[in-house]
């Protein structure tokens, strides 16, 4: 297995004037989850089209296992499982048939493991795929891209539209893949609190360009909510850059992005009564991409 699952590099996309995406590069280790966040917009599934080889990016290229996608884009797809945003399927084929013609398709197929997930969705095989819900087409498109047994799947906003039950059925099929063969996922996604629980790297997307690209645990390290009685202008001496702050109550709120527990120590003498506390992904997100309109 190669090191880098996919790798991006410097890529551009435009349509006509506008800029969809604006130099990214970006890369995704074997064995991980990498979750690609952004808000409606900002870039998202231009990429993932341009990823996948069905978008040839003005600049720029990416490669999949190790491969460049848009010179053995037949191959790859062989080794890659995809779940779109919109799952999509001869309407009126049946469940099975789906299942059929991707055994035809995929050397790698394990026509039990789609049987036992459509079980488990509650999906019955002899389903027409146009009659049934959006969050059963979603289930559907998943089994088919697990069924594969890729060694990289992508998802492009996989959770959108459906309810709390079929977000966290689907989440828990993808788990046990990567927990089963080490399964590589790249997710874009607006389901942040879903994704947090499983991603090790965050990407997040603004107007085309990635303004971040980190390991979770060191950006959940690094925010914090402070809250204390005084000016925003008394944590000036800890030298800590604050992407917001508001009134709260009588004092001060405010959001750190370089929180350092000793560098906030210099500052005691001045905030004698302070509470400190860890940001949720979700919170993080709209610190970095802040209230723009989509």
């Amino acid at each position: 297995m190669t090191e880098l699952a996919l790798a991006v590099e410097d890529i551009v996309i435009r349509y006509g004037e506008r800029v969809a995406v604006q130099g990214l590069s970006l890369q995704v280790r074997s064995g991980s989850v990498y979750a690609l966040l952004g808000r409606n917009g900002a870039g998202k599934s231009s990429l993932i089209r341009a990823i996948l080889g069905q978008l040839r990016p003005n600049r720029g290229q990416a490669s999949l296992l190790g491969e460049d996608v848009w010179r053995h884009r037949a191959r790859l797809m062989d080794r890659v499982g995809v779940v779109p945003e919109e799952a999509d399927a001869p309407p009126d084929m049946h469940v099975k048939e789906l299942g059929w013609l991707s055994s035809r398709l995929y050397p790698r197929w394990q026509q039990s493991a789609y049987d036992e997930r459509l079980d488990r969705f509650g999906i019955a095989p002899a389903s027409r795929f146009g009659d049934l819900s959006k969050g059963q087409k979603k289930q559907v498109s998943l089994a088919l891209a697990l069924a594969a047994t890729p060694e990289l799947l992508i998802l492009d906003d996989p959770t959108l539209g459906l309810d709390v039950v079929a977000r966290k059925s689907l989440f828990e099929e993808v788990i046990a893949d990567m927990a089963e063969r080490g399964l590589t996922v790249f997710i874009a996604t607006h389901d942040l609190g879903a994704v947090e629980s499983i991603t090790d790297r965050v990407g997040i997307l603004k107007q085309g360009r990635l303004v971040l690209d980190e390991d979770l645990e060191t950006l959940k390290s690094r925010f914090r909510r402070i809250r204390f009685s005084g000016p925003v202008a008394d944590l000036a001496e800890a030298n800590l850059q604050i992407s917001s702050s508001r009134p709260w109550g009588n004092g001060t709120e405010a959001v750190a992005t370089n929180y350092d527990e000793l560098a906030f120590e210099r500052v005691r003498h001045v905030i004698r009564t302070a509470e400190v506390a860890p940001l949720t992904l979700e919170e993080i997100f709209m610190a970095v991409v802040g209230e723009e309109k989509s």
